[in-house]
């Protein structure tokens, strides 16, 4: 069960049992409100696309609040493609969270993603050398030695590969830089990256990456911010050399 959002998930799904952890403090009582801890619910997921939210009487209930205070809360969800409400059915979410992820990463290139490492991933390294503790660097030390095992099995390399930067993402106790990494390797996924990984994933390659990434951790485990900069900047550089390489043959 999720918690501080305004609505919870029981066990049982799609039934009134669900609006029992609506929860009451810090809740604002008007319809805007209500709307907002709703829609919030929706976001993260504790109502799903094509779930049914509980009824407005019961979420009246809940609320404390009048249920034409819902009915109005849940007149601006459906306006803005939240939720929709069917007669004798009741109200259902057509909000669908993945959507937009899926979309973006149709629509990005390698490079395009290349372009938003090289500017995202220098300051999470630079905050997981502030911020990471020495378990951070223990479980990036483990991605790596996995990374390290994979040696020229490319699907494996690359699953290493993303979890030993998600790793990096993690060590920064940052939460908008580990969600926003998060999507990264959701892109990183595409259909598009595996038509050229097989081009840029040489052997060779592989062991040149592996001898940059021990190098990252060793500067990250030493606190040296600047080297540990340096090298991811030189690592994302020459990834995406190798990147316009593959596509220019």
């Amino acid at each position: 069960m999720r918690s501080g959002i305004g609505v919870g998930r029981p066990a049982p799904r799609n039934s009134d049992a669900k609006a029992g952890s609506i929860a009451l403090p810090q809740v604002p009582r008007g319809s805007a409100g209500i709307a907002a801890q709703l829609r919030r619910a929706i976001t993260d997921g504790v109502y799903d696309y094509g779930e049914r939210l509980p009824p407005e009487r019961e979420i009246a209930r809940r609320f404390g609040i009048s249920r034409t205070t819902v009915r109005t809360a849940l007149d601006l969800l459906e306006e803005h493609n939240f939720i929709r409400r069917k007669i004798g059915s009741g109200t259902f979410v057509i909000h669908d969270r993945g959507h937009g992820e899926r979309e973006i990463a149709d629509v990005t290139s390698p490079l395009e993603l290349m372009d938003v490492r090289q500017a995202v991933e220098p300051q999470i390294v630079r905050l997981a050398v502030l911020h990471g503790t020495a378990r951070d660097i223990a479980a990036l030390g483990e991605a790596l030695r996995r990374l390290e095992q994979a040696r020229a099995d490319r699907e494996q390399f690359t699953r290493c590969d993303q979890d030993f930067h998600m790793a990096l993402a993690n060590a920064t106790h940052n939460p908008l830089a580990m969600w926003i990494y998060r999507q990264i390797n959701e892109v990183r996924r595409h259909t598009q990256w595996s038509r050229v990984k097989d081009k840029v994933l040489t052997p060779a390659r592989i062991a040149e990456y592996n001898r940059q990434h021990r190098a990252l951790f060793e500067a990250i485990a030493a606190r040296d911010a600047e080297a540990a900069i340096e090298l991811i900047n030189r690592h994302l550089g020459e990834a995406r050399r190798d990147l316009v390489g593959a596509q220019s043959t």
